[in-house]
Order: structure tokens, then sequence, then C-alpha cells
């Protein structure tokens, strides 16, 4: 026998000996104390909204705890526990565990409630029931409903450092966007060929019609760089946003930025940012065919119902002008109007009847 045959043998030897000693995938352990999956293994709402994560003994040992945590992306860093409790009583722990609390619609319910959700709570919950040897768990998924959207530097085209992409999301009241919000975001239609930073640290974007200069022939679907340099790569920000608890409104003119925010005060209202803006139009199908300035300077406007005189595009969206000269007179406003919350709480004096303005004072 030849040389090369000798270990091209040898070679199929060691390739066969290695695939029949692959282990096979163990079966998931089959749990005595908890119901898995749960009633719902995805929850979701939108921001502000209380939602209840699901978790519920089938049968209960003579001692036992429950621990709720937050499972940070891919498993990376410290747990974010949020609760422990026993029987009696629960304690809250981080910035999740101020808004927790547990259900308790029966003595086998050890259902997590959190209350006024934020975008950050988007994530993946992990109830543990501990017992000594026998601990086991249950995992739930949050998902916060809301709208993504790509955002550039008034400097230009990929100009923020991860770190810089954070902060500017959180100044247009979102953040950055998960892996699995931007696949959602493309599969409604989201096609952007600029490269955005996500909460994960890696860099990617989604394309529905492939292109040259977007990927070449590669088939439709989210391009990825991977991880990239925190503090030296430079790129777009995808960001995310959910519903306010205001509204945006239009006021038309000629105005520059400074008088646009003018225009705004007068009514009570301030700028609006470009979450808000986007949150307008996808939870509330916001359609207005004029260009408008808002807080960072850039001028866009919305288009739920697409026609040919308002931007030329057939899909709906959010149409941008840039960031052009703030002492432009072209464009019109649009502004954020909080809501405004009245209490009811029982007053400390009696209540009356106001004759001039008919209301309790």
């Amino acid at each position: 026998m030849k040389c090369s045959e000798i270990l091209l043998f040898a070679s199929f030897c060691v390739s066969w000996s290695s695939a029949i000693n692959i282990p096979s995938k163990e079966e998931p352990k089959k749990l005595k104390y908890l119901i898995d999956p749960p009633v719902f293994a995805e929850v979701s709402g939108r921001r502000g909204d209380n939602v209840t994560l699901p978790c519920i003994l089938q049968t209960k040992p003579s001692h036992y705890k429950v621990k709720w945590t937050k499972l940070e992306p891919k498993h990376v860093g410290p747990e974010n526990i949020i609760m422990i409790s026993n029987a009696h009583a629960f304690k809250p722990y981080g910035r999740l565990g101020t808004r927790a609390s547990l259900r308790k619609a029966h003595i086998m319910d050890a259902s997590l409630k959190l209350s006024h959700l934020e975008l950050e709570d988007d994530g993946v919950y992990r109830c543990e029931l501990i017992n000594g040897i026998e601990d086991e768990n249950v995992v739930i998924t949050l998902r916060v409903e809301g709208v993504v959207f790509p955002y550039q530097s008034k400097n230009g085209r990929y100009s923020f450092t991860f770190h810089e992409a954070q902060k500017a999301c959180a100044e247009q009241d979102g953040t950055l966007a998960t892996q699995n919000q931007l696949y959602k975001a493309w599969t409604e239609g989201l096609d952007w060929c600029n490269a955005g930073w996500l909460v994960d640290g890696t860099v990617q974007y989604p394309i529905i019609r492939p292109r040259p200069i977007c990927g070449g022939e590669l088939l439709p679907g989210i391009r990825s760089y991977g991880p990239k340099d925190k503090r030296r790569d430079r790129f777009d920000a995808f960001c995310f946003t959910s519903q306010t608890r205001g509204s945006v409104v239009y006021i038309p003119g000629s105005f520059s930025f400074e008088q646009a925010g003018q225009a705004c005060e007068r009514q009570a209202a301030e700028l609006a940012l470009v979450g808000q803006l986007y949150s307008a139009w996808y939870f509330h199908k916001y359609d207005q065919c004029d260009g408008g300035w808002l807080r960072d300077g850039s001028v866009r406007f919305p288009i739920s119902n697409p026609r040919e005189r308002c931007g030329g595009i057939p899909e709906a969206g959010v149409r941008s002008f840039g960031f052009p000269n703030k002492m432009t007179h072209l464009y019109g406003a649009y502004c954020y109007r909080k809501l405004e919350f009245v209490s009811f709480c029982k007053p400390q004096t009696p209540l009356h009847l106001s004759p001039l303005t008919k209301t309790w004072i």
C-alpha cells in the first residue's frame, strides 16, 4: 500500500472514530417542582405597561427559595438578580427590583410582576427554585414592543464609537437595539445599507433588496461585521424605542431651528426627539407630509400612507432631510407634549367646586 493511501486510510479512521464518539444531545431535565413550559414562554408589553412573567409550582418542597434573574445577553457578566423569596417574604435587588413584586395569585404561584416597563427590560428571565441539590429553573422571554430606527451623527456617516452610539440613542428617547429587535424590524421592512452598533457590541445592518453597494448578490438578510472594538471602531447606531406617554404634533411654518423651539414652547410643548417621532409613526400611524425640525437639529417627516409627492418612496417610514443649517427658514416644527397625570389620591383638605373654572380645587 502506498504511503499516501496509508495516510488517507488513517485520516478516514480518525474521522469515523470522532463521529461515533460524539455525545448525543442530552434530553431536557424533567422538572419535579416547576411547570415547564409555563403558560406563556414569551410575554410582550409596551413601555409603561405592567406585565407578569409566569412561574408556577406543580408541587412544593418542604424548604425552598425562588430566585428571579434577568439573564444578560449571551450570559456575559454578573447575574442581574431581581428578587429572592421564600414562602413568607421576598427581598428585591438592583434596578429592576424596585419595580418588581410577586403576583401570589395562589399558594403555588411564584410569578413575577414588573411595573412600568422600560426599554432595557427586554430580554430573558429565569425563575429558579432553590432546594439544595434539587435546584431547577424555567426561562421566560420578555419582549418590549417597539420600533428600531437607524441613527447617524450630525458629523456624518460612521462617526460613533460604541459608547457614543449608546449615548446618542439615549438622547433620542431610545436604547441600542438587540439583534432580535433588529431582526424583527427587518421582517417588517427595514432595509438600511449603513452598518450600525447593536447593544451586544456587534455591528450589523438589514438588507431586503440586495444591491452592489450593499453586500453585492448575497441573499436578503442581516449582514454582520461581528464584534468590533468599542473604543476605536466607528459606525452608525441602530436605536430602539417604544410607545411614549405623550403626543407629537406638527406646527406649520418656515422656522429657523430656534424659532421652531419657540413655537413648541408657545404650545406648552418642546421639540420632539427622533425616537418620539418614530414612536408616533409606528404606534399611531402618524402621517405628515411636511419637513419639521427635531431637537437634535435634524429635519424629518413621518409617512404612513406613501404617495408620490411625499418622498417618492413606496414604503412607509420616517423620511430625513439630514441636518440643515439651523438658520434655514424652510421647515415647520414637530413638538412633543407630555401627558399630564391627574392625582386621585384622597386629599388632606375638603374639595370644593370653583364657580369660575368649574374644576375641583
